[in-house]
């Protein structure tokens, strides 16, 4: 529960957020069994110009670009459970957690005087405290502790990027709240049918809605760019690019009626009448219309499969799909998915460009077309391919002439004579087991490699004798080649099989996917006798008797990953 006065920070309540930005005036804060609060919880324009956060709801808030914002909350027992949640919407943030002693109780306490609010700021903003937590980035980011001690604790936020909003949520219940909707155990899209305009999408549901019975939506995103790894970040997409143009210096008086021009929602429309919505000097250019952005959403309830129809043909599309708890309004993302839709009858060519990694979906049993033509002489022509899940088979001719035929399986690089004004037509057939997925990248300079080299063997070998109650050791091999290694675990029930893992090789899916609570670590590795391009390293702080799923991501200096095949140790129950 918040505090309900301002007499002082520190009354007994186990959590209180304050926002301190310039110019921000005292306010009455609500505590969560007032009817009043509840009333304004409802209304979540109140809380976009309110220095409160409620314990236990999730709030709307904007950052000025280089322009620091911070929170402080109060936790007045130890052994207090804690979880606070960032999400950034349509810029990366970096944001800190810090931890430091309360504030003596004021001196005035005996004539029952309240301490000014001004001496209070000072008085908590005088010291640094002890950092618990870091982040920098545009994933949504957690900091839970299950005890955490009495303490002033101060949260600070910065865009560097642009003018950006973002969501925060903090709660001294985490157990018994749960307001984000849980994942299942494999949270990735599937793509169950593919035409020329239609794209049919399966998943699992979420555990919140089959076992807890709690009331989940879900919200499919569609688009031509890129995927997206909160709601939040779609609605800030949705919203006009240009509202920020609109935004008074810090240290003006907002209103709840303004913040429609910053991206957030309003059911309101009593800000037309007022001047800062019209054009006006004192505040900058008038928006201007902009075509809206190729980017669509629709909420389906809470069935698991849809179709998505009135796509173009031969086009690459991105989905996304998100899990909404209708009472909390609060999501979660499942795994982001990316299909082409079927050509016109006419098969059409996809044109490669030198030194331009593209992606490629082929159907079961299907083929794909791609050319590559040359703008200059050349003596050499390499073609590298990814391929993601099961093995593809690669032709390529050249003028007409055949030069290479050969299944690939993970990433394989192949050099061919060059010839001037030559043209190259590359045939893919897909694999019988299932869709695939692959990157090709196609280029006349040999010093152009977007993928990272691999040895023969990309398995993980653990070490039986080695695994301790809380710790496994692994090895891997390396190349003579210097690359970045990213070592990642994920818990695992114990009924966890093969079939589950297998679901889960896609080699093209890099360390960008998953959680930060899962890396173990980065380290550069090579050796120039390739006989010893091995490396090992322990795992610890793991629970005893408990399953878990390795893997390891190498990335090229060009940014791209490749994943090893996943290991599943369990370490040992009694010690």
């Amino acid at each position: 529960m918040l505090c309900a006065n301002t007499r002082m920070l520190l009354l007994r309540c186990p959590l209180l957020l304050l926002l301190l930005p310039l110019g921000s005036r005292p306010q009455k804060l609500p505590t969560r069994d007032e009817e009043l609060f509840q009333m304004q919880i409802r209304d979540k324009a109140f809380f976009h110009d309110s220095s409160v956060i409620p314990d236990g709801a999730e709030i709307s808030s904007y950052l000025f670009r280089d322009t620091p914002k911070r929170y402080f909350f109060v936790v007045e027992e130890d052994n207090t459970p804690l979880a606070v949640t960032v999400t950034p919407c349509d810029a990366p943030l970096e944001w800190k957690l810090s931890v430091q002693e309360l504030p003596e109780e004021a001196s005035g306490e005996g004539s029952g005087e309240p301490e000014p609010l001004e001496q209070q700021k000072q008085q908590i903003t005088n010291e640094e405290g002890t950092e618990l937590f870091s982040y920098r980035g545009n994933d949504v980011e957690y900091f839970v502790s299950s005890s955490s001690p009495s303490g002033l604790y101060q949260l600070d936020l910065l865009s560097t990027e642009k003018d950006t909003h973002f969501k925060v949520y903090a709660t001294t219940t985490p157990e018994s709240d749960q307001p984000y909707p849980e994942l299942p155990y494999d949270p990735r899209i599937d793509v169950t049918s593919l035409g020329r305009t239609t794209v049919t999408l399966a998943w699992k549901p979420s555990p919140t809605a089959s076992l807890l019975k709690q009331p989940i939506q879900y919200c499919i995103v569609i688009n031509k760019e890129h995927n997206f790894k909160s709601l939040c970040a779609v609605e800030a997409k949705l919203s006009s690019d240009d509202a920020f143009m609109m935004a008074p210096k810090p240290g003006l008086d907002f209103s709840p009626f303004d913040f429609a021009h910053f991206g957030f929602p309003s059911d309101n429309n009593s800000g037309k009448e007022r001047g800062f919505l019209k054009s006006s000097s004192k505040f900058g250019r008038q928006i201007s219309s902009k075509p809206r952005v190729d980017l669509h959403k629709v909420c389906i309830g809470n069935k698991n499969i849809f179709t998505v129809s009135d796509l173009k043909p031969d086009t690459q599309y991105y989905f996304d799909m998100f899990a909404v708890n209708t009472n909390t309004n609060m999501s979660t993302a499942y795994i982001g998915t990316f299909a082409r839709t079927k050509e016109e009858a006419k098969q059409k060519t996809v044109e490669l460009k030198d030194g331009k990694v593209t992606d490629v979906f082929i159907k079961r049993k299907g083929a794909k077309f791609l050319r590559f033509a040359p703008v200059s002489s050349h003596q050499k022509v390499t073609f590298s391919i990814h391929s993601c899940l099961d093995a593809v088979q690669i032709q390529v001719r050249r003028d007409g002439k055949l030069l290479l035929s050969q299944n690939v399986e993970g990433v394989r690089q192949f050099q061919l004579r060059g010839k001037a004004k030559a043209k190259y037509l590359i045939r893919l057939k897909g694999s019988k087991k299932g869709a695939s997925m692959l990157k090709i990248l196609a280029t006349t300079r040999p010093n152009k490699q977007s993928f990272p080299s691999l040895p023969e063997d990309t398995r993980i070998k653990a070490f039986d004798k080695l695994r301790t109650c809380s710790s496994v050791t692994v090895a891997w091999l390396g190349t003579q080649e210097r690359n970045k290694f990213c070592i990642y675990r994920r818990e695992v029930d114990d009924n966890y099989n093969e079939e589950q893992k297998k679901r889960e090789q896609n080699q093209c899916l890099g360390p960008d996917t998953r959680k930060k609570s899962e890396k173990v670590l980065c380290k550069y590795f090579h050796s120039q006798n390739i006989q010893k391009a091995v490396t090992t390293e322990t795992i610890r702080g793991l629970q005893p008797g408990k399953s878990y799923l390795l893997d390891v991501y190498v990335i090229g200096h060009g940014g791209q990953s490749v994943k090893y095949q996943s290991k599943l140790v369990k370490t040992r129950k009694f010690c």
